[in-house]
Protein backbone atom coordinates (compact mmCIF):
# COMPACT_ATOMS: atom_id res chain seq x y z
CA UNK A 1 0.00 0.00 0.00
CA UNK A 2 1.32 3.35 -1.20
CA UNK A 3 -0.43 6.57 0.35
CA UNK A 4 0.61 10.14 0.65
CA UNK A 5 0.61 11.93 3.03
CA UNK A 6 0.43 16.06 4.41
CA UNK A 7 1.08 16.98 7.56
CA UNK A 8 -0.08 20.59 7.58
CA UNK A 9 1.98 24.14 8.30
CA UNK A 10 4.50 22.56 10.87
CA UNK A 11 5.88 25.06 12.51
CA UNK A 12 9.75 24.45 11.51
CA UNK A 13 12.30 26.14 9.51
CA UNK A 14 11.33 25.10 6.50
CA UNK A 15 7.94 26.60 6.73
CA UNK A 16 9.03 29.47 8.17
CA UNK A 17 8.52 31.62 4.78
CA UNK A 18 5.05 30.20 4.61
CA UNK A 19 3.13 30.60 8.17
CA UNK A 20 2.77 34.61 7.72
CA UNK A 21 -0.76 33.95 6.68
CA UNK A 22 -1.43 30.47 8.71
CA UNK A 23 -4.05 31.39 11.47
CA UNK A 24 -2.73 30.15 14.63
CA UNK A 25 -4.75 27.10 15.47
CA UNK A 26 -3.16 25.86 12.16
CA UNK A 27 -0.21 26.06 12.46
CA UNK A 28 1.15 22.98 14.13
CA UNK A 29 3.80 21.58 16.57
CA UNK A 30 6.18 18.95 15.14
CA UNK A 31 4.62 16.65 17.91
CA UNK A 32 1.23 17.59 17.03
CA UNK A 33 1.60 16.68 13.04
CA UNK A 34 3.48 13.48 13.71
CA UNK A 35 0.70 12.21 15.51
CA UNK A 36 -1.87 13.28 14.00
CA UNK A 37 -0.22 11.61 11.18
CA UNK A 38 0.27 8.25 12.67
CA UNK A 39 -3.53 8.23 13.37
CA UNK A 40 -4.53 8.49 9.54
CA UNK A 41 -1.79 5.69 8.72
CA UNK A 42 -3.48 3.46 11.42
CA UNK A 43 -6.86 4.33 9.44
CA UNK A 44 -5.96 3.58 6.04
CA UNK A 45 -7.04 0.59 4.38
CA UNK A 46 -5.74 -1.24 0.96
CA UNK A 47 -8.22 0.31 -0.49
CA UNK A 48 -6.64 3.55 -0.30
CA UNK A 49 -3.76 2.88 -1.55
CA UNK A 50 -2.99 6.11 -3.87
CA UNK A 51 -4.38 8.45 -2.64
CA UNK A 52 -3.54 11.61 -0.21
CA UNK A 53 -4.60 11.98 2.85
CA UNK A 54 -4.18 15.45 4.69
CA UNK A 55 -3.50 15.76 8.94
CA UNK A 56 -7.11 15.31 9.91
CA UNK A 57 -7.65 12.07 7.56
CA UNK A 58 -9.36 14.33 4.56
CA UNK A 59 -8.38 12.83 1.41
CA UNK A 60 -7.16 15.39 -0.63
CA UNK A 61 -8.45 15.76 -4.47
CA UNK A 62 -6.19 14.45 -7.13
Amino acid sequence: MVAGLHPGTVDTALSAPFQRGVKPEKLFSPAFSAASLLTVIEGLTPADSGGVFAWDSARIPE
